[in-house]
């Protein structure tokens, strides 16, 4: 298979060790909980299952993300992973439903028609919530070393499934002690921890869809960075936005009104050097200069005639 990065190499293994991990668990879940008669753990399986379809959702995102930029995209191809990510936390919330709603029927029919579940699933569910958290960790270390949106949202994925394995044990056992309702309200509270874990992936990446600024701590940084370059007078203003994984930066500063061209530019050219070298998430940093005077920001009346907007007179 060929990789455009080591950022998508890492990604793509990633996701197909977290297929196979899926399927295994997917699969021992469901076997455990026909056998077993436990409501909470085939819910738990079918949660593992969707796991399945959702890496499958990252790798493509992933995948399209990594693309160079081209004629009509030149400004690269991030946001697809935002995209796969939106799509990933839609099935979330399906899934959640779905789940949801099969406990919500067995609590409000026959009480007597509740099985008790057999010591299997409760097994199953511990060896799950070992397997899972594990599985969070290993993808969750991946994304952050390639700011992969996508990825951290599988491995979310991940520890939505080992906190519902928990509720699951947890259901399980109380209902072998005695109070069968117990197994399919572990189904209820798993439904919610899903919803939860889909909200957040569906947050981060609308974020990142819509032009949102950086973190506060990250822009008064790069604010520091840029007033520290020689040669600058003053930070007139520092935009950021997200776009995918990565991040845009705008800066207008001032320097001395008698530099040359040349001197100016120089400026400029250290302070985006600065920008890109010591935030390696920014893709691209734009650097306008102003002249420090007092005449520096007149209004366009300064242009000619034939560049004055059309409603403007002369």
């Amino acid at each position: 298979m060929k990789f455009e990065n080591d950022a998508e190499r890492i990604a793509m293994i990633v996701s197909i060790n977290s297929i196979i991990g899926n399927l295994l668990l997917s699969l021992g879940k469901l076997i455990a909980g026909f056998v077993a008669q436990s409501a909470a753990m085939v819910s738990d399986g079918i949660h593992s299952a969707s796991d399945v379809f959702g890496t499958l959702i990252v790798m493509a995102g992933v995948k399209f993300s990594n693309k160079a930029s081209d004629d009509d995209h030149p400004y690269g191809h991030e946001r697809i992973e935002c995209i796969a990510a939106i799509l990933l936390a839609i099935i979330l919330t399906i899934i959640a439903l779905l789940i949801g709603y099969s406990g919500y029927e067995k609590i409000v029919g026959d009480p007597a028609e509740l099985e008790i579940p057999g010591q299997l699933a409760l097994w199953a569910a511990i060896i799950s919530i070992v397997a899972k958290e594990a599985m969070f960790w290993y993808t969750r270390n991946a994304a952050q070393k390639i700011n992969s949106g996508a990825l951290m949202a599988e491995a979310w994925h991940h520890r939505s499934d080992a906190m519902s394995s928990v509720g699951a044990f947890i259901g399980i056992l109380g209902a072998r002690m005695g109070y069968p309702i117990l197994d399919p309200i572990a189904s209820l509270v798993i439904c919610v921890m899903i919803l939860y874990a889909a909200y957040e992936v569906f947050k981060d990446s609308m974020d990142k869809m819509v032009d949102r600024s950086c973190d506060g701590e990250t822009t008064i940084a790069m604010e520091d960075l840029v007033s520290r370059v020689p040669g600058v007078e003053h930070l007139d203003s520092l935009h950021s936005r997200l776009f995918g994984s990565r991040i845009y930066v705008d800066i207008e500063i001032s320097v001395k009104d008698n530099l040359t061209l040349l001197q100016a530019h120089h400026i400029a050219e250290m302070v985006h050097t600065a920008v890109e070298a010591n935030f390696p998430l920014v893709k691209h940093c734009m650097v306008h200069v102003n002249p420090l005077s007092e005449d520096s920001h007149e209004s366009c009346t300064m242009l000619p005639p034939d560049l004055r907007p059309h409603n403007q007179n002369n």
